[in-house]
């Protein structure tokens, strides 16, 4: 068993965006990396995609997820699954942030502009 308290989640800050890492092999889960992510209001996230299944839970705030080319909104409590090989970005309307829960399969990669990578929060 192993617990992650919110004190000890490292926190991955981006333009635009924070990232909350909690679940992760380094944090002792084997399968599953789960973490937090705040989008800034009015922003729009990079295009890009992953190479595994990923979730997004939505906590507070609305954004519009673009995936591969069809808009999808995304409020508290809607539940986005993207599938492997699917682009896409959100964008955050101009009131508040965008916060959410997403999670994917331990070593999961995404590519982003041409670049492949495990996003720090998930490793």
């Amino acid at each position: 068993m192993t617990l992650i308290t919110h004190d000890d989640a490292p926190v991955f800050d981006i333009p635009g965006a924070s990232f909350t890492a909690y679940a992760a092999p380094s944090r002792g889960a084997s399968q599953i990396s789960l973490w937090s992510v705040e989008l800034a209001a009015g922003t729009t996230s990079a295009p890009h995609y992953m190479d595994s299944e990923e979730l997004f839970f939505g906590q507070s705030g609305t954004a519009v997820a673009e995936v591969d080319g069809t808009e999808h909104p995304l409020g508290p409590g809607d539940c986005l699954v993207i599938a492997p090989g699917a682009m896409f970005s959100f964008r955050v309307g101009e009131d508040e942030p965008f916060r959410a829960v997403a999670c994917m399969r331990s070593g999961g990669r995404a590519t982003l502009d041409g670049e492949t990578f495990a996003p720090p929060w998930t490793v």
